[in-house]
């Protein structure tokens, strides 16, 4: 069974479940969330024009000031949500994208006095609809259709590649490869891994004092890298090329690269005078200008260019309260055409809408959670529970995976 199937079944169950309501019920709902805003609606609504099931308690939005929180929601574009888990325990999903596994990172120092960050994964299992922690991984990435993952062993660099079955968790196939590998990324394609080469691992930790005294563990930063090239690998047959790349002073300990939209080139994030800024290889890992619709992308927004191709997603542009917006620009000219409710986008559920980290309501530190925002609305549809903060110095607070869902 894939996600799609996956996803069309949960709803089907959820649905099968549910009263309909009489006449004139989303009227009457409609009517009571005026008079009473902070009502939680404990029934569900089936309308003969849209298919929308509905789990759990759920308020109605009317002008955006309040958010919609439902446990379980599909609409026509397969909407399914969970605002009561964080970290996901069940399928999340939003049109054409699929939250396909995420993970915790925090400092693990070894024999030599020195620490690695490392990755704890909870994969999607694509039979149950339910993440599942994997721990044999230091890195995964997961191909579009969310059916196979990249991994790589514990010990970084590695020397050889496995392709995850998800649904089984066995190792269907090795790739051996000649230089060690720290990152993965497929190509929008699926046919394609960009396998990025270190000399040591990616994810070492140096010990920092801060100004109270204290000391702590933080990430390689610029000039630090040991990062050497890259593999460009056919999935089908292990086949491909290894280019190298010359050291930089610009990147980060772990700067892995990804393909471009077209796969004809990659690129990976530098550091420079200003955030997100991305240096794009061709696959012989000769430096290269940006293609003329990447080039006014940012390299820390996930979301990067619409399914259309026609909006790229851009930086947090403005804040208010517990309130953050995101610019739509224009990928060709750069030119700001829109902004869109939350903080950092992660990825696209269509050409209007995209799933991002926003802040929930309420004062006090800064608590995201994944959200639904639609372009030309300040309503927002949660997806999960609110990440705390963790206290921890140098840890990762869970961080999710989005791929595309394919039929």
């Amino acid at each position: 069974m894939n996600v799609d199937e996956l996803v069309r079944d949960t709803l089907r169950e959820q649905a099968a479940e549910l009263t309909a309501p009489g006449p004139g019920f989303a009227d009457r709902v409609l009517a009571a969330r005026r008079r009473r805003r902070t009502r939680r609606l404990a029934s569900a609504v089936a309308a003969a024009t849209a298919v929308v099931a509905i789990a759990a308690a759920v308020p109605l939005l009317d002008t955006g000031k309040e958010d919609v929180r439902p446990a379980a929601v599909l609409d026509g574009s397969g909407v399914l949500a969970h605002p009561d888990q964080s970290p996901p325990r069940d399928l999340i999903a939003a049109g054409r994208s699929v939250l396909a596994a995420h993970y915790t990172a925090q400092p693990v120092e070894g024999p030599d006095g020195r620490a690695v960050l490392t990755r704890t994964y909870w994969l999607l299992d694509p039979r149950t609809g339910k993440y599942e922690e994997d721990d044999r991984w230091s890195f995964v990435a997961v191909a579009p259709g969310a059916r196979t993952a990249a991994v790589l062993e514990r010990e970084l660099p590695a020397r050889r590649i496995g392709l995850l079955d998800l649904a089984t968790g066995r190792v269907d196939r090795w790739i051996t490869v000649d230089h060690g590998v720290g990152g993965l990324a497929f190509s929008r394609d699926g046919r394609r891994l960009v396998a990025t080469t270190y000399r040591e691992h990616p994810d070492l930790m140096v010990r920092m004092r801060d100004e109270a005294g204290g000391v702590a563990w933080v990430r390689q930063f610029g000039g630090t890298s040991s990062r050497s090239g890259f593999h460009v690998l056919e999935v089908a047959d292990g086949r491909g090329t290894w280019s190298p790349v010359a050291e930089r002073r610009d990147v980060n300990g772990r700067q892995d690269f990804a393909f471009s939209r077209d796969g004809r080139l990659v690129y990976a994030q530098v550091v420079g005078e200003r955030d997100g800024m991305q240096q794009f290889h061709d696959l012989a890992g000769t430096p290269v200008p940006a293609p003329a619709e990447e080039r006014h992308l940012r390299s820390d927004v996930p979301a990067r260019l619409s399914p259309d191709g026609g909006l790229a997603a851009s930086g947090l542009t403005a804040e208010a309260g517990d309130r953050s917006w995101s610019a739509i620009r224009d990928p060709r000219t750069g030119e700001e055409v829109a902004r869109v409710r939350g903080g950092h986008l992660l990825a696209w559920a269509d050409d209007r809408r995209l799933i991002a980290w926003e802040r929930a309501p309420g004062p006090g530190e800064y608590r995201p959670r994944l959200v639904l925002v639609t372009l030309g609305s300040e309503k927002v549809l949660p997806l999960s529970g609110v990440r705390e903060p963790d206290e921890s110095s140098g840890t990762v607070e869970w961080e999710p995976v989005f791929v595309e869902r394919r039929p």
